[in-house]
């Protein structure tokens, strides 16, 4: 039977959209040219957190941090949810004055957050530097394993019945083909000239998508992680530093911020990195080094820690920082003609693929299938980046 929908990537972003269309009735096939939950899902982190750089960012995490809590309980022990908890570490009065900022929005906005001052903070973290000013916990951000959740919820899903997923299908054109007029039929076509139509296909494949739609306005940004032998107890909290925000941002060169998180295995995963320089995989020794200097400022126990294994990914990221949910419109190839109108993007979540993905597939069901959504669409919308595409 053919599909109503296919989705092109089997990562943690692409399987909620299939498992949502899914539960509103759409046959949905689920393409990927590698594996279920591969690519920037298994190279992530999977924390789970509510981001406030901006409104709209905020809106889209707080919602999907809901949705996340309530799927929990359906998920398996494997998949690795943890409410542990975000604990954003202050170094100094500057940053503890940011963190009582943070704390004052966060309250404002309903999210239950503390204010620890330094010798709470030693209280709650042991392990954390003693000279640290004080550190906001965010209550109930959580991590999940990414890469087995995703394969949850295209195979475990209430709704999973609905869904086929083909692996090493990879895909090399979305939209129409055939002459104008004459088998018009919206659809893929595979690397091996395979052609699958349906009405609706959904680009969530991360910096795949910009083979697909070379004018989508992505951009690759290099990050490394470190995991650790098992240290059961070490840290509790996933630890931030709070000049991390200011990091995350940064438009050129190579930055490096602390972030460390306690995996239910007992081990520590440490990051974090982001280049914009490079498309390279490979495990950069310099940058992994500055990386694990930053940590062991703020966990000085960290040098005497095995370290098991260091790996890279790439996150996707958009010119604002915020995802693109919605048709993808003008960025499809003009071949495709008239069927750019069933083409939808859901991709650019940069590092919060894992944390806004349940909510990216709310928006964008509520778009194909009719209905609202819990929080506007608009600010993530495609179209916003449409004079750009004119202009190139």
């Amino acid at each position: 039977m053919s599909a109503d929908a296919v989705v092109i990537g089997a990562g943690i972003v692409g399987a909620a959209c299939a498992a949502e269309l899914a539960a509103r009735g759409m046959r949905v096939d689920v393409l990927d040219a590698q594996r279920i939950g591969g690519g920037a899902t298994a190279a992530g982190m999977g924390h789970i957190v509510v981001m406030n750089d901006s409104p709209a960012e905020f809106a889209l995490s707080r919602y999907s941090r809901e949705l996340w809590l309530e799927l929990a309980p359906q998920l398996r022990t494997r998949d690795a949810f943890a409410r542990c908890g975000t604990l954003w570490v202050a170094a100094d009065d500057e940053e503890w004055q940011a963190a009582r900022a943070m704390h004052a929005g966060f309250a404002a906005q309903g999210v239950a957050a503390q204010l620890l001052d330094a010798s709470a903070l030693r209280a709650c973290e042991p392990a954390l530097a003693q000279s640290m000013a004080g550190g906001l916990r965010i209550e109930h951000d959580s991590i999940v394993y990414a890469p087995t959740a995703a394969e949850w919820l295209l195979t475990q899903s209430p709704h999973a019945a609905n869904i086929r997923v083909r692996l090493g299908a990879a895909v090399v054109s979305v939209g129409a083909n055939g002459t104008a007029g004459v088998n018009r039929a919206n659809g893929v076509t595979l690397a091996d000239g395979e052609r699958i139509s349906a009405a609706h296909v959904i680009v969530a494949n991360g910096m795949g998508a910009a083979q697909l739609l070379p004018a989508l306005p992505l951009q690759p940004k290099k990050g490394h992680l470190l995991i650790t032998d098992r240290y059961p107890g070490l840290i509790r909290h996933q630890l931030l530093e709070l000049g991390y925000i200011k990091s995350a941002h940064h438009a050129t060169g190579t930055s490096v911020a602390f972030n460390a998180q306690p995996r239910p295995t007992g081990q520590l995963l440490i990051g974090s990195s982001r280049q914009f320089d490079t498309t390279d995989p490979a495990v950069e020794m310099p940058v992994l080094a500055r990386m694990l200097q930053r940590a062991a400022q703020y966990l000085p126990a960290l040098p005497t820690l095995s370290g098991i294994r260091a790996w890279t990914g790439f996150r996707a990221a958009s010119p604002d920082g915020l995802p693109l949910i919605g048709p993808a419109g003008g960025f499809v190839p003009a071949v495709a003609g008239d069927a750019a109108s069933g083409v939808w993007l859901a991709v650019g979540h940069e590092g919060l693929g894992v944390t806004t993905s349940l909510a990216t597939a709310k928006l964008l069901a509520a778009q194909i299938v009719g209905g609202a959504a819990a929080i506007p669409a608009e600010p993530y919308l495609p179209v916003r980046f449409a004079e750009q595409v004119t202009h190139d």
